[in-house]
């Protein structure tokens, strides 16, 4: 998956949802500027436990992130 696609799917659920940097980034135990890079695509490959928390934290499989 290119970093991208990965960024705008992420972003477009968090709206879905309606949620935040800020509320997302602490659902999933993340930081928010970590969660910054991976919506701009600034940062690549996130980790299968980062990919996990966030999809639990939006209510999606770890596939919908990847989609």
């Amino acid at each position: 998956m290119s970093p991208k696609r990965l960024s705008r799917v992420l972003r477009e659920l968090r709206e879905a949802k309606g949620l935040t940097q800020v509320e997302l980034a602490e659902k999933a135990k993340v930081e928010r500027t970590y969660l910054t890079k991976l919506e701009t695509g600034a940062k690549v490959n996130p980790s299968l436990a980062i990919l996990k928390r966030l999809a639990k934290a939006l209510g999606v499989p770890v596939a919908k992130l990847l989609e």
